[in-house]
């Protein structure tokens, strides 16, 4: 199986998938093992249209040691409880066969099904809980080396003995293994990963490993760049609820319904390698109703194909209201969280999920091409990396087009277009980044900076501006973009007072002084902003739902419309995003999705020499200019384009 994809052992173009925990047990589903009641669950579960399985050996059940001591409190041994350990293999590696054989029953009863297994492997932390092994309770399980040689053992193992089920698929670290404890250093981060990662792939160099991990950064401790290097497959849990930003505004609007896309690519671009939404959700009816649930899940779903993303998977299967043991006596957001109820019905959200699935898998093309990307984002060091990332994206979308993701440390693909958004600190763009950076540009590349209160090198040469002052704000920027009807409020802590020495002015405060510019440098074109739209967009309160009160994407809009060359398609309408596929004979097609709750009719402009070819999805007409599209609300269309 390629280390790139699951889709290779998967029926879909896109699969759906959960997160499993049996209906009866929750995390006890082993120690309290009812097989008829697992197999009930799968079945129903394959049968709404579930392809894959994330799913838990809990740790201390099956790899259950326990130590003695004798004085002093000195180590003496490890048993099962009062026994030695057998002179067995699972023995040897502490762990309990009677868990293998559950576990080996459970993957025939999914194989039985036809559903995939992803296996977490080192199930420590699970849904506000720490599971440890007794032996190993109060080390720090990451750090500590006799945790760390127990956790080797249990992988190799486990993995040894449950490579040749057809069942699984891949392999992962664990869920979200970076909560079991604290680590010092990125160093520790890294040994950890490689230790588990090493031994995963001594034992099975065939299927693909998954990171498992969330709350990954361009820097610190747990890096989207080691795990990209240690593992083949990046993941990330994007629940709006628990995300920084991500719920200033229904679940049913453009924040909600692309968050997952953009964290996912976030991670990809940074990390290297694929990425996919391993965990989402909407955290259940305290958060929203069943019907924003199915609007939310259909947004996010079509924009998650729409920009390469393979498949998703729902936290969780089960709802889990009747369970009396820690973490559901204590952690009342975890158990009304499943696609199906404790009575078994099936919600909405599954629901929908499967038919678009199966909208998706009739499509006339078996695997939608990449879409087309012009731009770059370079995040930098000192800066609220998510808060930008996904300011930028955010953007880029309102304004018409797309981007991939690179930190400021890392060689630069090329591109029409460079986005440096939001320049922090005194440390600017690492020197022989910014000098590939500059050699671009001199190319014939375009480049937009924006910055926060950062630094850059060469400022007056690049941009054709001059510094005359510089202090803290007192109030927002009131930035008139072309004429008084375009003017938007962006709150900034620095205001700087720039005299032009070569540079076009595109927009400027109240007073006069630019905050937008354009100049020449070399073949290329440098865009400098001199206030942190990124930021306000993220940071602020209904700032993506509603781009007529709070405009920014114009910014990038302006910027991107000399850029920015090769698009078929041109919108006006921010709130549709559209991708632009390249596929044979010269065609393209174009997903245009809406991420409002309201039903829209939508006009946009197609390139000279391009016509309507066919709709796959929603309604689209061509009157020669222009295209009207109807969009359902939190729905997309499909169509295809070809020359004339």
């Amino acid at each position: 199986m390629s280390a790139n994809r699951l889709l290779d052992q998967l029926e879909s173009p896109f699969f759906i998938g959960c997160n499993y925990w049996a209906s009866h047990a929750g995390t006890a589903m082993w120690s309290d093992w009812k097989p008829d009641i697992v197999e009930s669950d799968l079945k129903k579960l394959a049968s709404e249209g579930i392809e894959v399985l994330r799913v838990f050996p809990l740790w201390p059940d099956f790899q259950p040691i326990e130590r003695t001591y004798r004085e002093f409190g000195n180590h003496s041994s490890y048993r099962f409880g009062e026994e030695h350990f057998p002179d067995t293999d699972a023995g040897q590696a502490g762990v309990s066969e009677v868990m293998m054989q559950r576990f080996e029953a459970f993957a025939a009863l999914s194989g039985k099904y036809g559903i995939k297994l992803i296996v977490g492997l080192i199930t420590g932390w699970m849904s506000g809980r720490l599971f440890v092994p007794p032996a190993l309770r109060g080390k720090s399980i990451i750090t500590d080396a006799d945790s760390i040689r127990w956790q080797v053992k249990f992988v190799s193992y486990f993995v040894s003995r449950m490579k040749s089920d057809a069942a699984i698929i891949a392999w992962d670290l664990g869920n979200e293994c970076n909560s079991m404890g604290k680590v010092e250093s990125r160093e520790q981060a890294f040994v950890w990963t490689a230790s588990l990662s090493g031994a995963i792939k001594r034992a099975d160099a065939g299927r693909p490993l998954i990171s498992g991990m969330h709350c990954l950064f361009p820097n610190g401790n747990w890096t989207m760049q080691d795990q990209g290097e240690l593992t083949d497959i990046l993941t990330t849990h994007p629940y709006p609820y628990w995300t920084p930003y991500m719920d200033y505004e229904p679940m049913d609007t453009m924040r909600a319904t692309l968050h997952a896309t953009a964290e996912s690519l976030f991670y990809a671009g940074i990390g290297g390698k694929p990425c996919f939404a391993e965990e989402m959700g909407t955290m259940g009816p305290m958060v929203c109703s069943d019907e924003v649930a199915v609007a939310f899940a259909r947004a996010s779903m079509l924009a998650q194909w729409a920009h390469g993303l393979h498949g998703l998977q729902w936290w969780c299967a089960n709802d889990q209201t009747k369970l009396k043991h820690a973490p559901y006596d204590e952690v009342a957001c975890e158990s009304e969280l499943g696609l199906l109820t404790k009575d078994g019905r099936v919600k909405p959200v599954l629901t929908e999920m499967a038919k678009l699935k199966q909208d998706i898998a009739a499509f006339p093309i078996k695997e939608l091409p990449p879409r087309r990307s012009e731009a770059v984002c370079i995040l930098n060091s000192d800066q609220d990396h998510w808060a930008v990332a996904y300011g930028s994206f955010m953007l880029s979308k309102q304004a018409g087009f797309d981007l991939t993701f690179r930190f400021e440390d890392q060689p630069l693909p090329d591109a029409e277009l460079y986005l440096l958004p939001c320049v922090t600190g005194v440390r600017g763009m690492p020197k022989r980044r910014w000098e590939q950076l500059l050699q671009r540009v001199q190319e014939g590349a375009s480049l937009y900076v924006s910055v926060d209160d950062g630094y850059m090198l060469q400022f007056s040469e690049l941009t054709g501006l001059s510094v005359l002052n510089r202090q803290r704000r007192t109030q927002p920027a009131q930035v008139l973009l072309g004429s008084i009807e375009d003017q938007i409020s962006v709150p900034s802590s620095f205001r700087w007072t720039f005299g032009s020495v070569r540079a076009e002015v595109l927009a400027t405060e109240e007073d006069g002084n630019p905050v937008l510019t354009r100049a020449a440098y070399g073949k290329g074109t440098v865009y400098f902003m001199s206030l942190p739209v990124e930021l306000a967009i993220t940071q602020g309160k209904e700032t993506c739902s509603k781009p007529g009160e709070n405009p920014y994407w114009k910014i990038y809009r302006a910027i991107s419309r000399e850029a920015v060359g090769g698009r078929v398609l041109s919108k006006e309408d921010p709130l549709v995003g559209v991708t632009e596929h390249p596929v044979t004979d010269g065609k393209r097609v174009a997903v245009l999705i809406n991420h409002t709750p309201e039903v829209k009719s939508i006009r946009v402009r197609l390139a000279d020499g391009w016509q309507l070819e066919d709709c796959w999805r929603g309604q689209a007409e061509d009157d020669g200019e222009q295209i009207i599209v109807r969009l359902a609300a939190n729905d997309g269309a499909v169509i295809l384009l070809k020359p004339r």
